[in-house]
């Protein structure tokens, strides 16, 4: 393994023990200030819990005070609550005392407002164990901040009793060999990290159908199979230096088969077979002793005596420390207990003390507990477990991870979870998907068969299954309807049929006859947003179930999916950026809205290929009605320039089809004769050909109330087909015109020395460009972009005239418009010359969400290569992005920083940024060298385009600047 496990402290006998001269004196002077009560006292750990009341915790207080307690449990409760009450009861006693927690999966099997990392059956599928140390770490320097010395964890049981109600998903598997390996990974990351680890449950619960809380489970097997099988991890993490055990209760007739007698209690196991036979040293503990496989067949204080008869240290959960003690006191005088061994209990547990740093014990410090707490580190490796843990089990003809979405036409049905979860929301992210949810899993029949007619336009089905449970006996909460309703879509229908289990493997065998299959294995929020990425190749699928679930399906099965480089979407961290930095966008936006430079607006910025923040802020309109979300629609307005009609200008070059250094007359004829007749391509490009800025075309066409009615008329027809608002409709002609008007507009002055234009950014070079692109393409551009570049995305929101799809209510409205169209812009392109031309232009009409507009420049950043396609085959975008001319920023069509600052990117930005920004408030840009883009996109011109407060307050280029510094040096 890549990791090392530090020096472990050996927990023999003192007799036996070589330790160093400070920890012997240590242990030496606190036993000898322990009275004999006292001494007893160390050997009990007491459950506590945060989350009750004066009552409970003074009754710990007497526990500690009095009888001198050696440790306490922590069960439920919160972080902060925890620490003041370890401080309490540390500041209580006479001896430090160990502190543990049962955090198996992290300390949310605890604690409210606290880490899950991931149940171990989870670890058990993944592909790298390294993960499994670095999860161990940090669940210990969680506990250790909270003053916990001791984890009850990890399970290292090898479940291969499907049928078991207890262990299960809490064991990494059935494979003893992996579940060793995976234990001794956990048991290092947390013991080098100042956690004593206690490997669970010696001799082994994997194999037995009772729940050990409930009555006293039975494991038949002989002494050769329990060695070869459930005690060969015990075997291993003791040679690694686990430095705890807890031992089972559990009736194991072939080593004790005294009636009713639990492991725990049993002399033969705790000292016969595992510190004679098996030479454990380390610390012994009994599981709780409230469990009803011991509290059912032996009163309170009995069972504690026993258990420490059987030879174990630490006495776990007991019921009655006052009673407990009185007896053991009692087995003393009687014999039953050794005092030499009593000694030697009591000594380990000092030793375990000093190597927990107890002898120079510290209050919990209360200040920035929960800060320290919510590790960022934390989040990535969260999201690391879950995504190496995806498990492709059936992916016929490998339409997985889905490639040519522009072919695919996918729903999404969520069994037990409501409709616009995580999962169907990540979806989303990726391509047009219809979500459809039956919240309850066990919903009648004609919930699922009202679900079938809405599934008649797919070709592919994804149906996910939440909230599922780990009860073998409930069949893990797979409802016959949910099954039968596969059933029928798998064999009465020729729709792909993508089942994906959020939740227990051992229930993938209800689904044999499934195509395609995934185990996702847990259903939470960062579960959910991990399996639709590999779904879609942002992130390969690399899991191995850990248990076999049916004859088909066996342990080891996973089938291994690549990545396609989609856009992955994860923890800043995960990139190599701040969150805490990135957080400080969250003041400028909502400066923004507070200084009415805009109602609302969305930031995204990707890093690493990783989308590391996409928020909304504020509404549509200043009257704060409807809230702005991810999924909002905004005018893009001169993006359009390079969103748009500069891809299709970049296709037509890697394909060899056009000359940057031809003039234009050569694609374009009809600019012979005229005025540009001359012009260069590349010139176009850098808005340097000597073309005017703009032209208000929409004045002619309303020269007069004959021409007016010339250009629009108030329903569509054939001659009218045009949509300018949902009002008014222009004509077909008025493209001729306006083509006509912009050949016959003046040319700027040349420079004085007569050699070419300087530059002056034209909204007249794209429409030049646009009917270069068409007439090359011998296609509509707004067609060609669908086409093969858009659908082939996946990107459901981008694209001209938003309302032949998209509801109006997802689009966030513009200008109220009192001179052109007298009517709110809503829906419908703010750009005038947009408009008039039915909303598809080369300058502008764009629409698109943050999202979407990431995806396609994560494309242009990639060079062409996203999702398993190859849009161009050439560098083209690193060609045009390049500055073309000393005398200006700009590349070919893209906008680049301002070499000496002050310019519409950050001055932080390196030169080989590029990008675009839009009248409408919005910007976009990508800087190769850090992989970094940046999107905000608002609508600052609603009410009023005259508004330019985001100009004024600077808010995007403050934003990012905040991107920048939020990117983490490389050490």
């Amino acid at each position: 393994m890549f990791f090392s496990m530090g020096p472990l402290m050996s927990l023999k006998p003192s007799d036996e023990t070589v330790v160093n001269p400070r920890e012997k004196s240590w242990v030496d002077s606190v036993y000898a200030s322990l009275t004999p009560d006292q001494r007893l006292g160390q050997l009990f750990m007491v459950a506590a819990y945060s989350n009750k009341d004066e009552r409970h915790f003074r009754e710990i207080d007497t526990l500690v005070i009095r009888y001198g307690i050696g440790g306490v449990m922590f069960m439920q409760g919160g972080p902060v609550r925890q620490a003041k009450l370890t401080n309490r009861f540390q500041r209580a006693a006479k001896v430090p005392m160990l502190v543990a927690m049962d955090a198996e999966w992290g300390l949310d099997m605890r604690l409210d407002s606290s880490m899950h990392f991931a149940r171990q059956m989870t670890l058990g599928a993944l592909d790298d164990d390294k993960y499994i140390y670095l999860m161990g770490r940090e669940i210990a320097l969680k506990m250790k901040r909270l003053g916990v010395s001791v984890s009850f964890s990890p399970v290292i049981d090898v479940n291969v009793n499907p049928a078991n109600p207890v262990i299960g998903s809490r064991s990494f598997g059935e494979s003893k060999e992996e579940v060793t390996r995976r234990g001794v990974a956990y048991i290092k990351g947390l013991q080098d990290h100042g956690v004593i680890a206690v490997a669970k449950h010696f001799p082994g619960h994997g194999d037995t159908d009772t729940d050990s809380h409930l009555a006293l489970p039975v494991v038949p097997h002989s002494l050769k199979r329990l060695t070869d099988v459930e005690l060969y991890p015990f075997k291993k993490s003791f040679e690694a230096g686990v430095m705890g055990v807890m031992v089972a209760h559990l009736y194991v007739p072939q080593i004790d088969s005294t009636r009713n007698l639990a492991t725990t209690l049993s002399r033969p196991l705790v000292t016969g077979l595992l510190r004679e036979k098996m030479k454990y040293k380390g610390l012994v503990f009994t599981d709780a002793l409230n469990m009803k496989g011991v509290s059912s067949y032996f009163a309170p204080g009995e069972v504690d005596l026993r258990a420490l008869m059987a030879g174990n240290d630490v006495l776990l959960f007991p019921e009655d420390v006052p009673t407990a003690i009185t007896k053991i006191k009692e087995g003393i005088a009687k014999g039953q207990v050794s005092k030499v061994e009593l000694e030697q209990h009591v000594r380990k547990i000092l030793h375990a003390k000093y190597w927990a740093g107890l002898n120079k014990y510290k209050p919990v410090v209360l200040a920035n507990l929960k800060e320290d707490m919510d590790r960022p580190l934390s989040n990535v490796l969260q999201e690391e477990l879950y995504e190496h843990s995806v498990t492709v089990v059936e992916n016929a003809d490998s339409l997985l991870p889905f490639k040519d979405l522009d072919t695919l036409r996918i729903a999404s049905v969520a069994i037990g979870a409501p409709k616009g979860n995580a999962f169907q929301q990540t979806l989303g992210n990726y391509a047009p998907v219809t979500s459809l949810a039956i919240a309850n899993r066990f919903a009648p029949d004609s919930a699922f068969t009202n679900i079938i007619p809405k599934l008649a336009n797919s070709n592919v089905v994804v149906i996910s299954l939440h909230n599922m449970n780990l009860t073998p006996s409930k069949d893990f909460g797979v409802g016959v309807g949910t099954r039968a309703f596969i059933q029928y879509l798998q064999e009465r229908t020729n729709k792909k049929v993508v089942v994906v289990v959020m939740g227990n493997p051992y229930s993938l065998k209800f689904f044999e006859k499934s195509k395609w299959l995934v185990c996702g294995y847990e259903d939470n929020p960062v579960a959910q947003e991990l399996v639709p990425q590999a779904l879609f190749g942002a992130r390969a699928a690399k899991g191995r179930l850990p248990v076999t679930a049916s004859t088909r399906y066996k342990v080891g099965r996973g089938i291994a999916t690549p990545s396609l480089h989609r856009l992955k979407y994860g923890t800043p961290e995960s990139a190599g950026m701040d969150s805490k930095t990135l957080n400080q966008i969250d003041n400028i936006a909502l400066e923004a809205i507070a200084y009415a430079a805009t109602p609302g607006c969305q930031v995204l910025v990707v890093k690493n290929g990783t989308v590391v923040f996409n928020k909304s802020y504020g509404y549509y309109t200043y009257d704060k009605v409807k809230p702005v979300t991810n999924n909002t629609l905004y005018d893009l307005a001169s993006i359009t320039k390079v969103a748009a009609t500069l891809q299709a200008i970049m296709f037509l070059k890697d394909q060899g089809k056009i000359n940057l250094d031809a003039k234009v007359m050569t694609y374009l004829p009809e600019l012979k004769g005229t005025n540009k007749e001359g012009l260069v391509l590349r010139d176009v490009l850098t808005h340097q050909a000597g073309l005017l800025a703009g032209l208000p075309h929409w004045q002619k066409t309303l020269a007069s109330v004959k021409t007016k009615d010339l250009y629009y008329a108030s329903a569509q027809t054939d001659y009218y087909p045009n949509q300018v608002t949902p009002e008014i409709y222009s004509a077909k002609a008025i493209e001729d015109s306006v083509w006509t008007w912009t050949l016959r507009s003046k040319m700027l002055p040349r420079r004085k020395d007569g050699k070419g234009y300087d530059y002056t950014y034209s909204d007249l070079d794209f429409y030049m460009l646009k009917r270069l692109a068409e007439k090359m393409l011998n296609q509509p551009l707004d067609e060609f972009l669908a086409q093969n570049f858009y659908e082939p995305l996946g990107l459901s929101t981008m694209g001209y005239n938003p309302l032949l799809n998209h509801s109006r209510e997802v689009i966030a409205p513009t200008e109220d418009d009192t001179y052109f169209r007298h009517n709110l812009i809503w829906g419908t392109v703010h750009d005038q010359g947009a408009a008039m031309l039915g909303g598809v232009a080369g300058h502008a009409g764009l629409f698109s969400n943050a999202n979407d507009l990431a995806i396609l420049l994560q494309m242009d950043l990639q060079n062409g290569n996203y999702g398993g396609r190859k849009y161009f085959n050439s560098k083209v975008v690193t060609e045009f992005s390049k500055k073309q001319f000393k005398s200006s920023r700009r590349g070919l069509g893209w906008d680049k920083p301002e070499p000496d600052g002050h310019g519409p990117t950050s001055d932080l930005a390196p030169g080989s940024t590029f990008g675009h920004t839009g009248f409408t408030g919005t910007a976009a840009w990508v800087d190769p060298e850090n992989k970094l883009i940046y999107i905000f996109l608002s609508n600052r011109v609603y009410p009023d385009a005259g508004n330019n407060k985001l100009v004024k307050y600077n808010i995007r280029t403050r934003i990012h600047d905040v991107v920048y510094k939020a990117i983490i040096p490389k050490t």
